[in-house]
């Protein structure tokens, strides 16, 4: 009898670290540095602003795990990538005392530049390198990939307008389209970086949003390894963001920081940003240990985990709070 006999290093296959999942993730905000301009009293009209959507989503996951205690954890995004400002050690006890006043907890606090590197890993290279592009139908190749154009599409761009070299007739206009569309097209084109500098990228928003989601949603492993894991509050906080953890636990009895499903109560100036993220989330394609990881996690549980790392994302886009002067 013939025996087939395959040997594999054992580096060639690392083990999945098993992170803590919540049932739910509540993001209750993502605010600009000329918002924290407004002081504490422009925090507390943001959360108050904020408290009722938190509170229907909480009740909401209860629903969904009828019979048991839902694990339910809160965070905040503060936004240190493109505009540093002020100091940690003023802003974070104003926002957990601007959160008390209007009922909430902040059990997690992250650092957005965190989502660009968090300790020796830089998560967006770790996305970037998980994008797949998803071709058009009728698409001759022309246009590089997002590895190298860093623009992302949900469908097929208007052709660029060159004149034929052999019969001289310039090509003809269409209109761009997006894939799986229903009937009328809403196509994006989303731009991911930059390198005005060569060699210095810089990410956009939505992709830096993007990652935000995946760490949230507990889908990013280095080597196995989680990445951007919770670390206590310092005795003393630092003057300077970049001397934060990525993420910081302010509530120690808190739920875990990632959760199956997210939800993020957002103001409506961010629903652009949103729209593509999500674009760029239906073009990651997770390593299939960590995907399956979870899924059977929450099938222990007896629920049900959408196959679509979109359908896992909820909004509330809300005017009102903090507002700009």
């Amino acid at each position: 009898m013939a025996i087939d006999a395959s040997f594999q290093e054992a580096s060639a296959q690392p083990r999945i670290e098993q992170l803590p999942f919540a049932h739910l993730s509540i993001e209750l905000g993502h605010l600009y540095m000329e918002d924290y301009g407004l002081g504490i009293d422009g925090l507390r009209e943001h959360f108050r602003a904020v408290t009722p959507w938190a509170q229907a989503a909480g009740r909401a996951c209860e629903d969904c795990v009828a019979g048991r205690r839902p694990r339910i954890s809160t965070c905040f995004l503060v936004d240190d990538y493109f505009s540093p400002f002020g100091s940690p050690r003023e802003i974070v006890p104003d926002l957990i005392r601007a959160a008390a006043d209007a009922d909430l907890q902040i059990d997690y606090l992250a650092r957005e530049s965190a989502c660009a590197n968090a300790g020796d890993v830089s998560l967006a290279r770790l996305v970037e390198s998980q994008l797949v592009d998803e071709p058009a139908p009728s698409t001759d190749g022309s246009r590089p990939p997002v590895t190298e154009s860093g623009w992302l599409c949900n469908g097929r761009r208007s052709p660029v307008a060159v004149t034929g070299e052999a019969i001289g007739i310039p090509t003809r206009w269409t209109p761009p389209a997006e894939n799986a569309v229903d009937r009328h097209s809403i196509f994006l084109d989303v731009e991911l970086w930059d390198e005005r500098t060569p060699g210095a990228r810089t990410w956009s928003c939505p992709f830096l949003a993007a990652v935000w989601q995946l760490l949230r949603l507990g889908m990013l492993r280095s080597q196995g390894r989680g990445v951007a894991v919770p670390e206590p509050v310092p005795d003393e906080l630092p003057e300077r963001w970049d001397e934060l953890p990525a993420v910081l636990r302010l509530n120690e009895s808190a739920a875990p920081f990632c959760a199956y499903q997210t939800f993020s109560v957002l103001s409506a100036r961010f629903l652009a940003v949103e729209h593509a993220v999500r674009t760029v989330l239906g073009h990651v394609n997770v390593a299939a240990a960590v995907a399956e990881q979870v899924a059977q996690r929450c099938a222990r549980e007896g629920l049900s985990l959408p196959p679509e790392l979109v359908d896992r994302v909820g909004y509330a886009f809300i005017h009102g709070g903090t507002r700009r002067q």
